[in-house]
């Protein structure tokens, strides 16, 4: 019954479509790549070059420092919705925040990873617009159907933090997919307790 429930709830966010906010930025890196007709900087993790024209799995896959974090979106199913048409934003936690956080049961876990992903396209400029429209604090709905808020950490850094108050940095900004943005965190970002409605955009 849980392995159904576990499945149904992949599969609803597998169908999701996200909007994309289209802002442009600059992040550190080592190619500069074309976006909206910007020249940009293509970042690159853990020594692998991240393209934009692959999908988010694709690159999250690549990345040596997401290898927990790419099979645990495979398990689940919510893989598929990286590999959709819409626009998404993924904070992604290293295998090192990953190894961190310890086991967890498999069954929250399709619930844990949707947490991480949100509908639209959210690069390091389109949160600090929302972060300075919000009033310093903006709240990020998430495909699981939770909240992560996005404040300042400082001056330049932002700050995810999740429904438990735990706080993750962003190490790496603005890793541009074709269906979207990945940032890479230094924390495992987790849902609060009870059960959150998943958010369906189309």
């Amino acid at each position: 019954m849980k392995q159904a429930a576990v499945a149904g709830f992949a599969a609803g966010i597998a169908m999701m479509i996200g909007g994309a906010l289209g802002a442009v930025s600059h992040s550190d890196s080592t190619k500069p790549v074309i976006d909206g007709g910007n020249e940009v900087m293509e970042p690159m993790i853990g020594g692998q070059a991240m393209l934009p024209d692959r999908d988010i799995m694709d690159n999250m896959a690549a990345s040596p420092m997401h290898t927990t974090l790419a099979a645990a979106m495979k398990d689940t199913g919510v893989a598929s919705a990286l590999k959709a048409h819409g626009q998404f934003t993924v904070f992604a936690p290293t295998n090192d925040a990953m190894a961190a956080a310890g086991n967890q049961p498999k069954s929250t876990l399709a619930r844990r990873m949707s947490y991480l992903i949100v509908p639209g396209k959210y690069d390091s400029q389109a949160l600090l617009k929302v972060i300075e429209e919000a009033g310093g604090e903006a709240r990020l709905r998430t495909a699981e159907g939770g909240v992560l808020t996005a404040r300042m950490n400082g001056p330049t850094n932002i700050a995810i933090m999740d429904e438990k108050g735990n706080t993750a940095d962003i190490a790496i900004y603005d890793v541009r997919d074709r269906n979207g943005i990945i940032h890479v965190v230094d924390h495992v970002l987790e849902p609060g307790g009870g059960s959150a409605h998943q958010v369906a955009l189309n």
